[in-house]
């Protein structure tokens, strides 16, 4: 029969788990455990105290401090000796669980509790002062022994990418405890050692290193409230001192390396390992398709990985209202840093890396989207007066959308002064309040004085206060002006080095092909090399912004709001807008605009990245603005919204989605043709010293709008419209500058075409350009490719214009036959046909005309269809007059051989036959042309206009320089610059003054030199009647 087991009592039970938690012995029996310490002189104390020697509660701390404090030669080192004294406490609980006795069972749980706390404890004061206990351990090292803790619990089976396991596992509610349980001032200097421990270890990693670790324990830190205010209060957060910029913030903030991780190329002493651009890219000709879309799909992960940790930790700071303000701090202090990243040249040792201002942009974008839904509810959060008088960010100073900087100070100066004074006034009532108050009965002090005042003043060195979603807003602006949109900026900038390097290379081997040499080589070699680095760059920036659809549809929903909201600004979508701009939307700073007008521009080149975009907003901001030069100044940002237009043109964008913006959308309907008009006329000036070249893309883009709109039955009839309303208005105006660029396009590439082919003999005869030095050669062919563009560029231009002209004149031609524009066009007519038909035209041949958009036939029959439209329409018999007038270019011989021609080519016999009659009434009207001025005979100097000097028919006197001029040649010139031609100053059609007399002499003068060759008629006449009578009578006889 087997004898019953002892019962223990609790004390014995406590003092087992705790020997067996802490390793420790109060007797020397000789442990097989090598780790149990024999504490002898703790034993002796307890002894000498009259206290049975068992490990208890009341003696555990002596206990843990004397173990800690010994030298034992096989113990553990304290911290590694404590977090496994956790562990054993945590296994000893769950055995606890199954004592069937509550009461043993309850006190047992109490002692583990204890034990625990008390690890706990001591791995703080030993993390807080190192130095206290001895330390075992000889590969002591510089990182706090709690990150490798960390990064057990916050570890996954995803970190790969060069992350290493230390094979440390953090006991189960170790770091809540750690962290939960303690004051703040014991997890300082720990929190602020982990903090620089995880900074470097992320340091110059890039996205495919091992960066997800210490994100994850970073964001694991910042959720605990002690952590999150250890952060902000680091002296780390914000680096201080003399020499900070954008770069020094990057690279040595807590955040900042976090922020720089990126697949985007940096400057080489910042460059980040593994190189993603080397290990992905490199010889990406070579490479497969489905390798890039591996590594294409690789960095969006971890990118997606990484924005969505730095999204959660600057999130749980936000949420703590008592780390909220040094966060917005940090992000103004990264903004204003960073401020020279706009520029055109950014230099890469003061500002921050594209990649961290990438990372910041999907971060912010992130911190937006509780109010980027699709109603924009929350858009009245947003303050214009911010941008004023916020003193965050440093607004104030940028180009503002029409207000100049004096103005936006004026405004800002004069609001903050009334301020002051209310506040001073404010402050005198108070004075007086609490005079009142001191003297008077407390009933009568608890009652309302007329002297308060509701409304709280802000003093100007007071800092205004604003919500959340106005700071954020406004931030995020900035942050994507200088990240995402100057990362647009950079990727255009390398497919534009790419070409250039790849046009260079064709060249040199076409050279190396005729006359090697080794230096063609060195230089083949070298731009192979360089083509292949600036590859590598351009597929980082695809990897990282290109592919992610995310970041651009964040980013749309974004700008949707901005454009939205700065219509709400100026009274919603309505037209015509208001006279005047409110001043709260003519300082918004002008890059908010142009960076929305950017990005649609830049997402309309991918496919797919507007699918499910939001367009319509876009498109009434765009029709509003674009011809609004009272409200945004820049013309060439109207312009880029143009731009933006041309890219969603149908047959451009192949969407659906983009037709029904121009042909079902009822702002477009009403203003877009009159609006793209005006724009063509505005775009003439723009201020700028590069304008005369500038203007011919702004209105090529504006032509192939208009071009598309033509064929809209809606739109051309709206078309029709303002060239009646305003025929001698914005229309007219269009005309000439579309007749002016057509003469200077075709003139120029005509011209190119001679040039050209003086170049094509030259290298054509071998023998005598092989003598020449190989530079010259080289200068030579450059020159050559280059008047290949430039004739290639002019050419497609100027065939725009003339096929604008061409159908526009089949339903509209009154415009053109003006007094003042009937000769201009006639004259651009007659050269065109000159040039085409005429004895040079054999020098215009080219062994491949379509290699520079030159179609000569095409060009022939445009302009011979001109002639005939405007004949068409010629109700007064005014055009064959015009065309004759033209003394540089008519010639009647001309309009025969251009009709020879188009019979070979084919055209429509109806248009030959009535071009040949036009050209016969021209014959006409020249004969007319001569005999009238055989009728005028000397003309008195008077009467003729000063700058044709032709006899005026409608004098007008210039108020400004006293000089009389012929009516339509001063309205010809008002057309192209609205200046007096002799003196410069203003002047406009409506300032001219009719010179009457003058006038009635010219008709009179008129008159009576018709009378007197009449009368000079009738006298030869009867003359010859009487020979005539005399010789028959004599013949009779």
């Amino acid at each position: 029969m087997s004898t019953q087991k002892p019962t223990r009592t609790p004390a014995e039970i406590e003092d087992i788990i705790l020997r067996k938690i802490f390793l420790v012995s109060l007797v020397d029996s000789m442990e097989s455990d090598s780790r149990v310490v024999y504490l002898e002189m703790t034993a002796a104390e307890i002894l000498s105290e009259g206290k049975e020697l068992k490990v208890s509660r009341e003696n555990l701390e002596r206990i843990i401090i004397d173990r800690l404090s010994g030298n034992f030669p096989a113990a553990e080192p304290p911290f590694q000796y404590l977090i496994n004294c956790y562990r054993r406490a945590y296994d000893e609980g769950r055995k606890i669980t199954s004592m069937k006795d509550k009461n043993v069972r309850s006190e047992m749980e109490t002692v583990v509790k204890q034990a625990k706390k008390l690890a706990v404890s001591y791995c703080r004061i030993h993390l807080g002062n190192p130095d206290m206990f001895p330390n075992g351990d000889a590969n002591k090292s510089n990182v706090s022994p709690l990150q490798p803790l960390i990064f057990s619990e916050v570890g996954t089976s995803l970190d790969a990418f060069g992350g290493s396991s230390s094979g440390v596992s953090c006991p189960p509610g170790f770091l809540d405890e750690f962290f939960t349980d303690a004051d703040y001032d014991t997890l300082e200097p720990i929190s602020k050692q982990l903090y620089e421990d995880l900074r470097g270890s992320v340091l110059k990693v890039s996205a495919l290193g091992n960066f997800q670790q210490p994100l994850r324990a970073l964001l694991l830190m910042v959720k605990y409230p002690v952590g999150a205010q250890a952060l902000v209060n680091h002296p780390w957060w914000i680096p201080k001192g003399v020499y900070l910029n954008g770069r020094v913030i990057e690279m040595t903030s807590i955040l900042g390396p976090f922020f720089h991780v990126s697949a985007l190329p940096d400057h080489v002493i910042f460059k980040s390992e593994p190189d993603i651009g080397q290990q992905c890219f490199s010889e990406a000709s070579t490479r497969r398709p489905a390798d890039l879309l591996s590594s294409f799909t690789t960095i969006k992960t971890v990118l997606n990985n990484l924005y969505d940790g730095l999204s959660e930790v600057l999130m749980c700071l936000l949420k703590n209202t008592s780390t909220r303000e040094n966060v917005l701090e940090y992000l103004a202090e990264v903004i204003n840093r960073n401020s020279s990243r706009a520029h055109l040249h950014v230099d890469p040792l003061s500002c921050a890396s594209s990649g961290m201002f990438i990372n910041l942009s999907a971060v912010m974008l992130h911190l937006c989207e509780p109010f980027l839904d699709a109603n924009l509810t929350k858009r009245d959060k947003i303050d214009p007066n911010y941008v004023f008088y916020s003193n965050r960010l440093e607004l104030r100073g940028l180009t503002a959308l029409h207000a100049s900087s004096e103005e936006v100070s004026e405004w800002f100066n004069i609001n903050t002064t009334n301020a002051d004074t209310l506040s001073n006034n404010s402050d005198v009532q108070n004075r007086l309040l609490q005079s009142q108050s001191a003297t008077s009965s407390s009933s009568n002090a608890s009652e309302s004085s007329p002297l308060q005042t509701s409304n709280p003043v802000t003093k100007r060195n007071e800092k205004a206060k604003y919500p959340f979603i106005c700071e954020c807003f406004f931030m995020t602006a900035r942050v994507l002006n200088l990240g995402l949109l100057k990362a647009f900026s950079d990727f255009k900038q390398l497919v534009q080095d790419i070409s250039r390097c790849e046009d260079a290379l064709s060249s040199f081997k076409a050279m190396q092909d005729q006359t090697p040499t080794p230096q063609l080589q060195q230089d083949i070699s070298r731009l192979e090399k360089e083509i292949d680095l600036y590859t590598q760059d351009k597929l980082c920036y695809e990897a990282q912004i290109l592919r992610d659809e995310g970041i651009l549809q964040r980013a749309l929903s974004y700008y949707r709001l901005m454009i939205v909201w700065l219509v709400g600004l100026v009274g919603g979508f309505t037209m015509p807008l208001p006279p005047s701009c409110p001043k709260e939307f003519a300082s918004m700073p002008e890059h908010f605009v142009e960076d929305a007008m950017e990005l649609l521009i830049f997402a309309s080149r991918i496919p797919r990245a507007l699918d499910g975009v939001i367009l319509d907003d876009f498109m009434n901001f765009i029709i509003m603005f674009m011809a609004s030069p009272e409200y945004v100044r820049n013309p060439y940002l109207r312009a880029k919204m143009v731009e933006v237009l041309n890219c969603w043109m149908p047959r451009r964008s192949g969407s659906k989605a983009t037709e029904t913006l121009f042909e079902g959308h009822q702002l477009s309907l009403e203003y877009l043709v009159r609006n793209l008009l005006k724009l063509y006329v505005d775009i003439e000036f723009t201020g700028s010293h590069t304008q005369f070249y500038d203007k011919f893309n702004i209105r090529h883009n504006i032509a192939e709008l208009l071009e598309y709109l033509w064929q809209v039955p809606s739109h051309r009839n709206v078309w029709r419209k303002i060239a009646k309303e305003e025929e001698k208005g914005v229309y007219l105006n269009f005309l000439n500058f579309l007749i002016n660029d057509s003469i200077y396009l075709l003139d120029e590439s005509l011209n190119k075409i001679l040039e050209l082919k003086e170049l094509e003999a030259e290298m054509s005869n071998t023998v005598e350009w092989e003598r020449r030095p190989a530079q010259e050669r080289q200068e030579r062919t450059r020159l050559f490719h280059s008047q290949e563009n430039i004739i290639r560029i002019d050419m497609k231009l100027a065939s725009e214009d003339i096929s604008m002209l061409s159908f526009t004149t089949e339903q509209i031609t009154a415009p053109f036959l003006l007094p003042e524009m009937v000769e201009r066009v006639a004259s651009m007519l007659n050269y065109f046909l000159l040039q085409l038909v005429g004895p040079q035209r054999k020098s215009l041949t080219l062994k491949d005309p379509e290699k520079y958009e030159f179609r000569p036939k095409m060009l022939l029959k445009q302009i011979v269809n001109i002639y005939v439209n405007l004949a068409r329409g010629d109700k007064d018999n005014v055009f064959p007059a015009a065309i004759t007038k033209d003394g540089r270019s008519y010639n009647e011989q001309l309009f025969g051989a251009a009709a020879d021609v188009l019979r070979r080519i084919g055209e429509d016999g109806r248009i030959i036959q009535e071009f040949v009659e036009l050209g016969a009434k021209a014959k006409i009207a020249a004969t007319e042309a001569m005999d009238a001025e055989a009728t005028l005979g000397d003309i008195p100097e008077e009467f003729l206009d000063p700058i044709q000097y032709t006899i005026m028919k409608d004098p007008v006197l210039l108020p400004s320089s006293k000089v009389i001029v012929d009516r339509p040649v001063i309205q010809r010139h008002l057309l192209s610059d609205s200046t007096d031609p002799f003196n410069r100053s203003h002047l406009t059609t409506d300032m001219l003054i009719p010179a009457v007399d003058l006038k009635a002499k010219i008709d009179e003068f008129v008159k009576s030199q018709q009378l007197k060759k009449s009368g000079d008629c009738l006298s030869m006449q009867s003359t010859k009647d009487t020979i005539q009578t005399t010789d028959t009578t004599t013949l009779i006889e």
